[in-house]
């Protein structure tokens, strides 16, 4: 049986969350499993609530030989032959990774990633992705709000805080929804326009978002009535699908799903139509480098150059630098979590005033709801929780008895990638 170990969070003196609550800590302790807990001043569950557990609170976690954390480990904590389950954000190559990714092949150690953990369809099964559409949502709506009252619009938006500073979800969803019945007046909660939120996707992450915006009691619209649309609610909300989102190249051709996946070079993007309608936008959209980018810098500039700045927020929740969004220029945390930025000069401005689109930044979102969050991925976590405690990482990568969903998320087994991952090698070579 192994012996598990919950690390400390360190990258971020923001992140409270943990992989492995209390409560499941309890269910490991009955079945037989010793658990050690890093003390942490910072984490949303005390040393208390674990001690209560059965878990044992002490800063040597050496003992152990499968540790869990969330965001990614120093390079000297690796240990050789441990087993790390962790978001190591290594898989497209990020190169503020790479470092790390060397130091675990050098340490020999075997890599689990959450990000990997899928069911026979390739769904991820254990993610903090509604969370972050959750907190991205709340955030983007406070954000909003103090746009409007810089340009001298008191709205009841700027009741709203960030989603950290609310005691629990349940708080700020009824602050939200306050929000929602106040909008609903004759004069519209004196927005000076109806608030057009488009949502990039329609997975966990846009789910969490529209939970949050239904509060609001939007209209909904398909994009493709969204030009001539003219609403009736103060809020309307606006999903947009692939379809929506880009065309293929070839002239005549039709789009397919599958074809797009396959060959996403083939196509390219058509939301550039879409901007002038829209004021605020969350993107929630899984992206590569190979896929084409939702929003480029020289489609707002075209937009602004025509006079169409109607769009004034971006939440950015998929948080990839100059990616899906080129904008997004550089990731933030909660305490300073926005950027201005300005289309005609492709610079920003810290904060939130200036002319241009505010960017809400914030990469770690799922933190500042860190105890709903942990409990959700704890409990999505659950049922692989013992059989790794009882899986043998000493055995060959043949007899190593792992569920399916978890053998999936093996990156490296003593060091060396296992057959799904064998490309990422290329990687390390990279200057």
């Amino acid at each position: 049986m192994n012996t598990i170990g919950i690390r400390r969070e360190d990258k971020s003196n923001w992140e409270r969350r943990v992989p492995i609550t209390p409560g499941a800590v309890a269910r490991l302790t009955a079945a037989g499993v010793r658990t050690l807990v890093e003390p942490s001043e910072k984490r949303v569950f005390t040393a208390e609530e674990y001690a209560a557990t059965g878990a044992e609170i002490t800063p040597d976690l050496s003992p152990c030989n499968l540790v869990f954390g969330v965001k990614e480990i120093p390079e000297d904590r690796f240990r050789e032959g441990v087993a790390y389950v962790f978001f190591s954000h290594t898989i497209k190559g990020q190169d503020y990774n790479m470092a790390m990714l060397r130091r675990m092949v050098e340490r020999k150690v075997h890599l689990i990633d959450y990000e990997k953990i899928v069911d026979a369809r390739g769904r991820r099964l254990v993610l903090f992705g509604r969370f972050a559409g959750l907190a991205g949502m709340i955030d983007s709506l406070h954000f909003y709000g103090r746009r409007l009252a810089l340009e001298g619009h008191e709205t009841p938006l700027n009741r709203l805080q960030p989603a950290h500073r609310y005691p629990s979800l349940t708080e700020a969803r009824a602050a939200v929804a306050e929000v929602g019945n106040a909008l609903q007046a004759a004069d519209g909660g004196n927005l000076p326009e109806p608030l057009v939120c488009g949502f990039a996707g329609y997975g966990n992450v846009s789910g969490g978002a529209q939970e949050i915006f239904d509060l609001l009691q939007p209209e909904t619209v398909a994009p493709g009535a969204l030009a001539a649309h003219r609403p009736e609610a103060a809020c309307v909300k606006v999903v947009f699908h692939e379809e929506d989102m880009v065309r293929p190249r070839e002239p005549g051709k039709d789009f397919a799903l599958q074809d797009y996946y396959d060959r996403p070079e083939g196509y390219e993007s058509q939301f550039e139509r879409y901007l002038p309608h829209l004021t605020l936008l969350i993107n929630a959209i899984y992206w590569e480098a190979r896929y084409p980018r939702l929003v480029t810098r020289a489609a707002l500039r075209s937009a602004w150059e025509r006079g169409e700045r109607n769009l004034r927020v971006i939440g950015d929740i998929s948080a990839d630098i100059e990616g899906a969004v080129e904008p997004y220029v550089r990731a933030a945390d909660p305490g300073d979590p926005t950027y201005v930025y300005h289309p005609l000069t492709g610079g920003t401005t810290d904060g939130v005033e200036g002319e241009g689109i505010l960017i809400e930044a914030v990469d770690i979102l799922p933190c500042e709801l860190p105890r709903e969050a942990s409990e959700a991925f704890s409990s999505a976590l659950g049922p692989f929780l013992l059989p790794l405690a009882e899986a043998n990482f000493a055995a060959p990568l043949d007899r190593l008895a792992l569920p399916e969903a978890i053998r999936a998320a093996l990156i490296l087994k003593d060091g060396e990638f296992t057959p799904p991952y064998r490309a990422m090698e290329a990687y390390l070579s990279r200057p």
